[in-house]
């Protein structure tokens, strides 16, 4: 086969990437670009014509210099597009961000089923906002009223750039099982929802592969890029899927747990078969389909905003003062009187309904008051046990998290992301478990990785897990320390909670 390369979009909610890659999955080149949501009345928008021109824009200025094969494309979750018989917008895309008041919610789950039970079938958890699709829909529904009328598919995020490149409309299984609501894991297609919703004839009636081939682009857009017209496109994936199907592969059936840290810190464990423990339900802990259509336990929190929110506040020198410095770890956890409970976004992670506050020696200061100056804990006068103290805060919600997604002592842990650079805070993860290894993974842009694998897939016609010899993934062991005390302290910022 002659050389080609593989144009990848990785689409984040703010910052959208278009990475070249060889097909030795090597990265050529990238171009980044911030293109962010915008405000329209009481709604918010992700700014899709934008978008839409700067990726035709990317494949122009570089049609000449690669042989572009595949175009693949992932993008972030909760985000579905309507589009008519045209192709074009039916009505304006819908921001997950958008807050559609309380009174919305309550009236979804009277007209679709309690949160329990559509967990227990969909396994999807009550977000707020619109992170749930089901919820996104029935309030375009509400809202636009007539205009939903002109719909003709109802697509999933990828699934309308690769429309938009095809004319074809399809979906995926990695979006489709992303805390939608539409699909029903235990039996394996579209769940109860999509019909109390009306919208069964504007779905895709089969899910395809993330690596199959939508289509070839259509002669508008290799007339507007100078592509060939054979350029094929793949299906499209879920961001957080794409960034697990590199482990899943190099893993050859080994047992792990991926904690992929970022603004959301989302941990991910494969599994044989869906199922909740009684205290799962009601808490944000659900299931995502892999691209191989198999179950993954999740569990997720904003680890990333917690650690930003509080570090503008301690004003240290976060690289610096994240080292590990085991004394001072013992010391504030023998101590037991001072933590960081979470959660600056009320209403996500695992402890939904708790609010973000200090407590330190019984007295307790909200983030709100810290934020304005009106109160100061006096842990925040030493950087260093500032940062020590978030740093557990954020080790137990990672804790709690990996036990809800069924942790095993003896389990490897791979971390990737923004926290691969916080030494304590991955020490202080180990040290709930002794017997497990933590590993920092060396993969660059796994997002966009996993996206390229895609592509490379459907140019070469192959099953992905045929190039297992390109995903040598290194990975650093942390070091281990145990902590006296740690469960003792663990126990006590459960109870504050």
């Amino acid at each position: 086969m002659e050389s080609y390369h593989i144009a990848v979009f990785d689409i984040g909610k703010t910052n959208k990437k278009l990475l070249i890659y060889d097909p030795g999955l090597n990265i050529l080149k990238i171009e980044k670009i911030k293109i962010e949501e915008y405000t329209q009345g009481d709604l918010k928008h992700d700014n899709i014509g934008d978008i839409e021109g700067w990726m035709i824009e990317c494949l122009k200025n570089n049609a000449s210099e690669f042989n572009i094969k595949a175009i693949s494309i992932s993008a972030h979750g909760a985000t579905f597009t309507c589009v008519d018989d045209t192709g074009n917008l039916a009505i304006p895309e819908l921001s997950y961000t958008t807050d559609p008041g309380e009174a919305f919610h309550e009236a979804f789950f009277r007209e679709m089923g309690t949160r329990e039970t559509l967990q227990d079938e969909t396994c999807t958890p009550d977000f707020n906002v619109l992170l749930n699709v089901a919820k996104g829909i029935k309030y375009a529904q509400d809202i636009f009223g007539d205009q939903f009328q002109q719909v003709r598919y109802i697509l999933n995020l990828p699934q309308y750039f690769s429309f938009k490149l095809t004319g074809i409309a399809s979906a995926d299984p990695t979006y489709v099982g992303c805390h939608t609501y539409l699909w029903n894991f235990r039996e394996n297609k579209w769940s109860a929802v999509v019909d109390k919703l009306n919208i069964r004839s504007k779905l895709p009636e089969k899910l395809l592969k993330p690596w199959d081939t939508v289509g070839n682009i259509t002669k508008q857009v290799a007339d507007e890029t100078g592509l060939s017209p054979d350029t094929i496109v793949t299906t499209g994936i879920h961001d957080s899927n794409a960034s697990f199907l590199p482990h899943i592969i190099s893993s050859d059936g080994k047992d792990f747990i991926l904690n992929s840290t970022g603004t959301w810190c989302v941990i991910m464990h494969e599994s044989e078969k869906v199922h909740f423990n009684k205290d799962e339900l009601g808490k944000v802990v659900f299931y995502n389909l892999s691209a191989f259509n198999s179950p993954i336990k999740t569990a997720i929190f904003m680890g990333g905003l917690e650690f930003e929110a509080y570090d503008s506040l301690i004003r240290g020198k976060a690289g610096e003062l994240c080292a590990f410095d085991p004394s001072l770890y013992q010391q504030i956890i023998s101590r037991k009187d001072c933590f960081i409970l979470p959660g600056i976004t009320r209403g996500t992670g695992q402890f939904p309904n708790s609010s973000p506050r200090v407590i330190e020696h019984g007295i307790t200061y909200h983030y709100e008051d810290i934020k304005s100056g009106k109160m100061i804990p006096e842990c925040f006068q030493d950087p260093r046990i500032a940062f020590a103290v978030l740093n557990l805060s954020l080790a137990i919600q990672t804790k709690v998290s990996l036990d809800r997604v069924d942790m095993q002592n003896g389990l490897p842990i791979y971390t990737e992301g923004g926290f691969s650079n916080n030494e304590a805070y991955n020490i202080l993860v180990g040290g709930f478990y002794p017997y497990s290894d933590v590993f920092l993974t060396n993969l660059k842009e796994a997002t966009s990785f996993g996206a390229a694998l895609m592509g490379k897939a459907a140019v070469e016609q192959k099953h992905p897990k045929d190039f297992r010899n390109l995903l040598e993934i290194d990975k650093i062991p942390v070091k281990k320390h145990s902590f006296e005390g740690l469960e003792e302290y663990t126990t006590e910022f459960l109870r504050l909670i």
